[in-house]
């Protein structure tokens, strides 16, 4: 929606300006103008003019040898003013104390759309794995999201298309809600390499008030350390840290 003289709106500002930062997660982590307004399909001069107010507003910064633009101080800020805010520097001891144990990586994550979303935790290999999203149906924690989704969210259909990162990954809908009915009967869902070759990982729900899944736990490492003999003993070394995840995580009941 334009006015009468052309100029877009401040709502359609917000969106494109949101749109702008939206790009560094999909195409990222630096781009130039052009590389923007291509994605965006927008006028050249219409994305700089957007990304010259991101950088006025901190959330973009100029790399000055190359003209590029890469995301902004502000943006790790908020990012930390969220992490604290939501009490999440709170399950640092307990995930730390469940990788001990485990010699698993254990994060948390919740729904981002079609995403499944780590907010807090490790990867295979010490390379941290916070803010890393990948698609609800290839992953351990990503079945739990949809097996325990409330209402709104339980349909499969709105999916978008099954993409297969290995061979092992499930590419139908119909498989797809085969495999959730398993995932809800055994109580929590098991990726053995379908997001990534060589790792085995396993979800349980943590569930709100009214018994939906607000988030995952999850424990992430190789099939030889998460062998099938060990997988229901690593399932419950999570189950024995939910309630406290979710006294920690969960607004107030």
């Amino acid at each position: 929606m334009k006015t009468t003289n052309g100029a877009p709106t401040g709502a359609q500002a917000v969106q494109r300006a949101l749109g702008v930062l939206q790009c560094f997660r999909h195409r990222g982590p630096d781009l130039g103008v052009t590389d923007i307004a291509k994605a965006m399909g927008l006028p050249i001069s219409t994305a700089h003019r957007l990304v010259l107010a991101l950088v006025a507003a901190g959330f973009l910064e100029r790399d000055p040898g190359t003209a590029r633009y890469r995301l902004g101080t502000t943006v790790a800020e908020m990012g930390r003013l969220h992490y604290f805010q939501h009490g999440l520097h709170r399950l640092e001891p307990v995930l730390a104390r469940l990788a001990r144990a485990t010699r698993a990586s254990a994060s948390i994550s919740v729904r981002s759309g079609h995403d499944a979303l780590v907010l807090i935790g490790g990867a295979v290999g010490g390379e941290s794995s916070d803010g890393v999203r990948a698609p609800l149906h290839a992953t351990a924690m990503g079945k739990v999201l949809l097996a325990w989704a409330p209402p709104g969210e339980d349909d499969l259909d709105a999916l978008p298309d099954l993409v297969r990162p290995t061979d092992r990954t499930i590419g139908s809908r119909d498989g797809l809600r085969a495999e959730l009915d398993r995932v809800r009967a055994a109580g929590y869902a098991l990726n053995d390499g379908e997001s990534e070759v060589g790792v085995r990982s396993v979800a349980v729900p943590v569930p709100d008030a009214d018994g939906f899944g607000y988030a995952a736990l999850t424990l992430r490492a190789t099939p030889e350390l998460i062998t099938d003999d060990r997988v229901r003993w690593f399932v419950d070394q999570a189950l024995a840290r939910v309630d406290r995840i979710a006294a920690l995580l969960l607004p107030p009941r």
